[in-house]
């Protein structure tokens, strides 16, 4: 399958390209900066120069393509206008260029944030979501955008917080959780059940429009979270700016659906295997 992925040079999107180059895809990676993808183009995944906001650079990034897989975000240190500009305007300026090009299908890596916070349930994909301003009510706005869109095949995933395979979010997390509740529980996935995820919807006949939860089996509570990387619990210091994020996802449906397993069901799996 011929496939372009954005976002590749990010946190996600990098891990994910090499996944799908490994398994024998070819994989043209849109971004920004190509001296930043020499790790990928050394795998042979083909390196494009572009921008979401770029219209032009885009018709060329979809152009014989079988699939898109839209990684790319701005996500920490965004404004609100800037979050609007590049996760729904870059979307919706890639799915044109995308339906244009009559792409097969169109797959959007979104967040569980959008769901906004439900006092620690396990949110369902059709769940009422509720976003908080700027990041996650730009990627409900693009969800809604792409499905929008006549003639194109989308899928939604909507991802936990992702972690594993050296990538430091779970370090980088600890300042900014460190007032939080040590008991409050976080649905986690790791990079290569990420992968899988994306690998399934591309490879796997389902519904058009279809959004899917990507999840680990377990949500570890934040003491132990951060006990994996050495960090004492949590505070309890910043209880109500915690509560906006005290939400969890229901993986039932990808599963169901698509014979999903996670190949790390829980942390201690991953640590474990010395991938976390």
């Amino acid at each position: 399958m011929k496939l372009l992925v954005t976002g590749a040079t990010g946190k996600v999107g990098s891990r994910l390209a090499r996944r799908l180059a490994l398994r024998g895809d070819h994989v043209r990676a849109l971004v920004r900066d190509p001296s930043r993808a020499e790790a990928l183009r050394a795998l042979g995944v083909e390196i494009v120069r572009g921008d979401l906001l770029d219209v032009a650079s885009l018709e060329a990034a979809v152009r014989g393509v079988d699939a898109v897989v839209h990684c790319a975000a701005f996500f920490r240190g965004a404004t609100a206008e800037e979050a609007h500009a590049t996760n729904d305007l870059g979307t919706q300026h890639l799915a044109a260029a995308a339906r244009r090009a009559s792409v097969g299908r169109f797959v959007f890596t979104s967040t569980g944030l959008v769901y906004g916070a439900n006092g620690g349930r396990a949110a369902r994909e059709d769940d009422p979501c509720t976003p908080a301003p700027g990041y996650p009510a730009s990627k409900l706005a693009a969800e809604r955008a792409l499905f929008a869109v006549e003639g194109l095949d989308v899928r939604v995933l909507r991802l936990p917080f992702v972690y594993g395979d050296g990538d430091p979010h779970i370090e980088e997390a600890v300042p900014m959780m460190r007032g939080f509740l040590p008991a409050q529980r976080m649905s986690l996935g790791h990079h290569a059940d990420v992968a899988q995820a994306v690998a399934r919807v591309l490879d796997t006949r389902s519904p058009s429009h279809r959004i899917y939860n990507v999840v680990d089996d377990e949500a570890p509570d934040l003491a132990t979270l951060f006990a994996s990387v050495g960090a004492p619990p949590p505070d309890g210091s910043a209880a109500e700016m915690a509560r906006a994020f005290d939400m969890l996802l229901d993986g039932h449906r990808l599963r169901d659906d698509l014979g999903f397993r996670p190949e790390y069901p829980r942390l201690q799996d991953a640590i474990a295997a010395g991938v976390a």
